[in-house]
């Protein structure tokens, strides 16, 4: 069965003023997303999902144009020989950037989908994993920067749905992070798991003013307080305090894990399936971090094609930990475009489900209620 056709749609939607969300890199004004649709000349269609990277036509036109010549005709079910390909001609030889990876994340993703079409099985059984429930934080864009009375009736709303573990937003300024994360812990008591993430914002200074009530509150992790590859100030950092260092969702392929092994100074691990490079990749990095004793803690993205794959993919590895759970008000990506890819429990655990691949089907006639929204994600 050869692959016959590759097409990535770049889709965006605003997002209403009600329902915007300040963060470390600013308030969210739109959403991106980049579909990848592989045909085959077998009939079996996949879809998979590559990050949009804030430059979602770039990253389509990569795939559509330069990646879709160099994996068409090849075989659809020997997925690491067109990882290998697109690595070797596009990657290895022209740089790993991250748009190159990225575009291959789809394309991997919607392979393993054909996969499982083909096998008749769902992807975690492909992986030689089992149906299990897996535990999930309140994740997504939400819980932002916003007056704690505010905040605590967010997270309340969130303890409502079951769930045990949150994770609050950073980076505003260390005395109002300070503030939130202690009133957070007050509020909900020692057994509610709180995690946090800094989205790049903070100096090495800051991380030193906030990590004392960070290692007091007890915080799961502190993640990406800085950019991913400023590793010298990841390592200063871990010397602050106790409180372990979380990233991944920018760090590509399984080299720049190598690196964070090296660095000693990252221990919570957060790739992302369709930024990584895709479920091949994301495989190698759980088995890099299974050799270290590290968990796998997946970022997940827009649609449910990438939340239904990070799911499938944590039942596939024995060192997974919590799924990240989108629990942003508003994502019609999520709501309408694709079907839902699991299913939630009373306690906000999700299962796979047991449909063939990846389990998700895509309306691809809404897909033109979608437009690209040009201009940054963030201001």
């Amino acid at each position: 069965m050869r692959i016959a056709n590759v097409i990535a749609f770049p889709v965006s939607f605003p997002i209403p003023k009600q329902h915007r969300v300040k963060l470390g890199i600013g308030q969210t004004v739109k959403r991106d997303a980049v579909l990848v649709k592989v045909e085959t000349d077998g009939g079996i269609v996949g879809w998979g999902e590559s990050h949009a990277a804030r430059a979602p036509t770039a990253i389509a036109e990569l795939i559509n144009t330069t990646l879709r010549q160099l994996v068409l005709g090849m075989d659809a079910i020997d997925i690491e020989a067109v990882w290998h390909k697109a690595y070797r001609m596009q990657l290895a030889s022209h740089g790993a950037g991250a748009a190159a990876v990225i575009g291959l994340s789809g394309i991997d993703m919607a392979l393993w989908d054909i996969a499982g079409k083909r096998e008749r099985k769902p992807l975690y059984q492909l992986l030689g994993g089992e149906s299990r429930a897996i535990p999930a934080y309140a994740g997504g864009i939400s819980l932002g920067f916003q007056d704690t009375s505010e905040l605590l009736i967010e997270v309340d709303s969130m303890l409502a749905r079951g769930y045990r573990a949150l994770k609050l937003r950073l980076g505003d300024t260390p005395a109002r992070d300070i503030e939130r994360v202690a009133s957070v812990r007050q509020h909900v008591g020692e057994d509610v798991v709180i995690l946090t993430d800094v989205n790049t914002a903070y100096t090495l200074a800051q991380v030193a003013e906030i990590m004392p009530t960070l290692d007091r509150c007890k915080v799961g992790w502190l993640e990406e307080p800085f950019a991913a590859h400023d590793y010298k100030n990841y390592q200063a950092a871990k010397r602050r305090g106790r409180t372990p260092l979380a990233a991944g969702e920018n760090h590509y392929t399984r080299f720049d894990f190598e690196r964070v092994v090296d660095d000693g100074a990252i221990t919570v691990w957060q790739p992302d399936l369709s930024k990584t490079g895709g479920i091949t990749e994301g495989l190698r990095i759980a088995a890099l971090a299974k050799q270290h004793g590290f968990l796998i803690h997946p970022h997940t993205s827009l649609t449910s094609l990438n939340m239904a794959a990070s799911v499938h993919f944590l039942c596939g590895i024995d060192n997974g930990g919590y799924f990240e759970a989108d629990c942003s008000a508003f994502n019609p990506f999520r709501a309408e475009l694709c079907s839902p890819g699991f299913v939630t429990d009373a306690n906000s655990a999700v299962t796979p489900l047991a449909k063939f691949g990846l389990g998700v089907e895509v309306n691809e006639a809404l897909l033109i209620n979608f437009p690209v929204v040009p201009g940054p994600g963030y201001v």
